[in-house]
């Protein structure tokens, strides 16, 4: 991953083809992110949903933490 000027967060899922090429379209941009895997873990469901206003579908995305959608937002 490469180095850029703006924070982004990605909240996936292990299993998610979705989450998997989101990530691969961000690396191949040069950007780098902060995953937060949520599979087994609750509290960061209930972070990405509040941080979402509502979303429950993974890949969600973050620029500064400005929401940005999904894979194909």
């Amino acid at each position: 991953m490469g180095k850029n000027d703006i924070n982004i967060d990605i909240y996936t899922r292990e299993w998610c083809p979705y989450c998997r090429r989101a990530k691969a379209f961000l690396q191949s941009k040069g950007l780098s992110f902060t995953e937060h895997e949520i599979s087994d873990d609750e509290e960061a469901v209930k972070e990405m949903v509040k941080r979402s206003g509502g979303q429950k579908t993974v890949p969600q995305i973050f620029f500064d933490n400005k929401h940005i959608g999904g894979y194909d937002d």
